[in-house]
């Protein structure tokens, strides 16, 4: 069993990966750590966890872990993977893991020199969803693939809020622009050349709010907006010359919908739906990040993977700034 601590007490953890950990079969949590010690206690409590701590540097140091979960403010995720890599930790860190491609260069130094295994949270990757379209994909279901469409939305104004907050990482292409690029790029197996894209921000919070993309992947195109100011939406379509293949609730499957794919021919004259029963992505996520921690054959999303997902976020944002294409 891998021993997980966890690095603060938040939403995200509370109440979806904890219990998906503690659900899972090779991994349990052994401690969770706060900077209010009473809060550690209180979580660790409602979990039936032993060890609770008042600070992140001290369960780091503690012999009771051997992993953490990472779901602090993105804007300290880096600080934070290499501070647990150095520890002698392994790390699954909450998506994005870095602002900035750049950024993930140290981690991958943090993780080769340390010998652990550090590894960005896109549940999506585990998901049994995802990989039935994959393999959809790959077995020529729909053709050749011309066209990607994608949206993901939700509506949050609430200014204490950290995706409305640009000095905690906030921003609707970080939260939520990152989910259209991964699953792209994770069924298809290729990497977009260029971009084109336009983005709002919103003059109170500084944050960007609204964003339309066109990504140009060679064989084919990814076009998605993404909002954190619009009604609730998810929804991936994958078009081909001989059919399309739908995800009906692509991200949050549990939350938005069911769990569904719905593949179609060429002229609507047949359709196949696949369901998909309580997929438990994230507990997936966490039993597959173990196996790759204890030196399994597992795949598991890699640094240089996400390197490759945030420098198409980069450039999203590079794109937005002028008219015409921007290289990836």
């Amino acid at each position: 069993m891998l021993r997980f601590g966890i690095l603060s007490t938040a939403k995200i953890g509370r109440e979806l990966v904890v219990p998906a950990i503690q659900d899972a079969e090779n991994c349990v949590i052994t401690a969770i750590a706060s900077r209010d010690l009473a809060k550690a206690r209180a979580m660790a409590d409602r979990f039936s966890v032993p060890h609770a701590f008042g600070s992140y540097e001290e369960m780091l140091a503690s012999d009771t872990i051997d992993a953490v979960y990472i779901p602090l403010p993105t804007s300290q995720h880096v600080e934070w993977s290499i501070k647990a890599a150095d520890a002698g930790k392994h790390v699954l860190c909450e998506k994005p893991i870095a602002l900035k491609a750049g950024e993930i260069d140290a981690l991958i130094a943090a993780r080769d020199r340390n010998g652990v295994l550090i590894s960005e949270a896109f549940m999506v990757t585990y998901s049994p969803v995802w990989r039935k379209v994959r393999a959809l994909l790959a077995e020529g279901a729909i053709g050749r693939l011309r066209h990607v469409q994608g949206a993901f939305t939700y509506f949050n104004r609430d200014p204490g809020n950290m995706r409305n907050v640009p000095a905690l990482g906030g921003g609707g292409l970080p939260d939520i622009g990152v989910y259209p690029t991964i699953t792209t790029r994770f069924s298809t197996g290729k990497e977009p050349v260029r971009v084109q894209a336009s983005t709002e921000r919103d003059p109170e919070f500084g944050t960007d709010i609204y964003s339309s993309v066109r990504a140009d992947f060679g064989d084919f195109e990814l076009s998605f907006y993404v909002s954190t100011q619009l009604a609730q939406r998810q929804v991936m379509v994958f078009h081909g010359d001989k059919g399309f293949i739908e995800v009906k609730s692509p991200f949050n499957a549990d939350r938005y919908g069911a769990e569904e794919i719905e593949l179609t021919n060429q002229s609507h004259s047949e359709s196949q739906l696949f369901r998909f029963q309580d997929a438990r992505q994230y507990r997936r996520e966490a039993e597959a990040f173990t196996r790759a921690a204890l030196g399994g054959d597992e795949e598991v999303v890699s640094l240089e993977n996400s390197r490759l997902n945030q420098r198409l976020i980069d450039a999203i944002y590079r794109a937005s700034e002028k008219d015409g294409w921007e290289p990836v």
